[in-house]
């Protein structure tokens, strides 16, 4: 239902909210969304979007004019554009074969609304970095790569890239043609694998297994064959990582990779990339916080970059956090503060209460988004961006407890929830634009309010805030020049741009 901005609307909003959202009956975990694109709506100044966890606000725009009064507020926050921390890339979804798949089964109007909602910049939340496997992963249609036949010669492209996946890119492209994107492969070929590297014995299984040192460089080429045929798609790809959760041999496709191995492999990988004049950066690692508890791969990355020629080929890290405590990053920076960070996955499912909304939307803003944006992460990746009602598809070794960001009831396609990963990315996404600087801030700190500021590209000022506590959190944002005031209500987030 498309939301008009009147003062009727607003007056009925707020009677709803006295009367009958302090009550338990609001917290609806299965509300039924309809994807209509974001409504334009206004002239004010500032645009602000607000969500509560029991959605009596479900992104709801309500945009505020600037105050003409002198600014006197004990609660004021002021932005401080002089003081700079990371460049943001962007903040988005997995674009998996099992979302890429259910994506499909959508009509073309409904599928269209729903992309448009999600990745336009003018008229949705602008989601702006996706991630993709490079073959498949734990959520495709069946285990492959795009070489199953020993020989490097005999790299293509496969169903679910030429079916699904591509043709998904090609519409979302079209609604955001500056959307980033980065690869990642969940397993090798099986004919390059060994079961250790002291062995060398073939290993003919999708799940663990090492790489052997003796295909490094036809594995690096098989990189830029991707990247290559990708292009040949019309699709760049930004950025790769050299192995999804290296330190996991338990996944459905996975590949143990150590930090030695991504080291000796990276070393065939960056030039193999330079040779065939890709620009795609490579980030190492992209895994969990506390290296799946392996004493010997603690600050994986930085063992990586303490190698000179190994770290000239780095852009940076990638992060999950099935693991360990965000915190990590801070220590990562700490040691490589000219590497970047970036987050790339995150679930939820049943084992967290993942369609309870009025736990996920705080716990999931306060960890996955703004901790990880105020630890230095320049984007901010959560899973599949679409599962079915079942959870699926999924298969057999995988995740079958999952939620999607949205999921889409598999009886008719069409029907759509909106998870607490659509409302964490389209928060960020909304108001904070790729090119984006985060800023400083001075002024107002509360128990239970968390935020983040930053600069947009085209000078304008965008704030994110987290309000965890149990009242409404007065709040006076000032740019130095300019100033305004809002009550952020209860258990909600609100991002705000000017």
């Amino acid at each position: 239902m498309k939301i008009k901005f009147k003062f009727t609307y607003l007056l009925l909003a707020f009677t709803f909210l006295i009367t009958a959202c302090g009550t338990s009956a609001c917290d609806s975990k299965d509300k039924e969304i309809d994807p209509d694109p974001v409504p334009d709506i206004t002239n004010k100044e500032v645009y602000v979007l607000v969500t509560t966890n029991n959605r009596a606000y479900d992104l709801m725009r309500n945009d505020v004019d600037f105050s003409t009064t002198s600014n006197m507020s004990p609660n004021t926050i002021t932005l401080q554009p002089d003081t700079k921390f990371q460049e943001m890339d962007g903040f988005g979804a997995a674009v998996t074969g099992s979302s890429c798949y259910n994506l499909l089964q959508m009509s073309q109007s409904d599928r269209t609304k729903f992309l448009t909602e999600t990745f336009s910049h003018e008229k949705g939340y602008g989601f702006s970095y996706i991630r993709i496997a490079i073959g498949c992963s734990d959520f495709s249609l069946s285990e492959y790569t795009c070489c199953d036949t020993p020989g490097i010669e005999n790299f293509a492209l496969q169903t679910e890239e030429l079916d699904y996946v591509i043709p998904i890119l090609h519409e979302i492209l079209e609604i955001n043609p500056e959307l980033k994107i980065l690869g990642s492969p969940w397993t090798s070929p099986q004919w390059m694998k060994v079961n250790n590297l002291t062995d060398l014995q073939p290993y003919n299984s999708w799940t663990s297994g090492h790489l052997n040192p003796a295909y490094y460089e036809d594995y690096a080429t098989y990189f830029v064959k991707w990247i290559q045929a990708f292009a040949g798609q019309g699709i760049h790809i930004d950025a790769i990582t050299p192995q999804n959760e290296p330190l996991n041999r338990g996944n459905s496709a996975s590949l143990f990779m150590g930090w030695e191995e991504q080291r000796d492999f990276v070393k065939k990988l960056g030039p193999a990339l330079r040779e065939a004049g890709l620009e795609t950066k490579i980030y190492a690692f992209d895994h969990n916080y506390n290296y799946d508890n392996m004493a010997d791969q603690v600050d994986y990355p930085v063992k990586i970059y303490n190698d000179a020629e190994a770290s000239q080929y780095l852009a940076g890290a990638a992060y999950h956090n099935y693991g360990g405590d965000k915190n990590e990053l801070l220590d990562i920076h700490a040691k490589a503060p000219d590497k970047e960070l970036i987050f790339t996955e995150t679930s939820i499912g049943t084992w967290n209460n993942g369609r309870d909304l009025s736990t996920r939307l705080m716990d999931d803003m306060a960890e996955v988004a703004l901790g990880t944006v105020n630890n230095w992460c320049r984007g901010v990746i959560v899973w599949n961006l679409m599962l079915d009602s079942e959870r699926g598809p999924n298969r057999d070794g995988g995740c079958q407890t999952c939620y999607g960001a949205v999921d889409i009831n598999s009886s008719d396609f069409k029907t759509i929830i909106r998870n607490s990963h659509y409302y964490i990315i389209a928060h960020l996404s909304s108001v904070v634009k790729p090119g984006a600087y985060r800023i400083g801030t001075s002024g107002l700190t509360v128990q239970g309010l968390t935020y983040s500021a930053f600069k947009n590209s085209d000078g304008s000022y965008a704030f994110v805030a987290l309000n965890n506590r149990e009242q409404a959190q007065s709040v006076t944002l000032s740019d130095g020049e300019k100033h305004f005031s809002y009550d952020i209500p209860p258990k909600s987030v609100a991002s705000f741009r000017w």
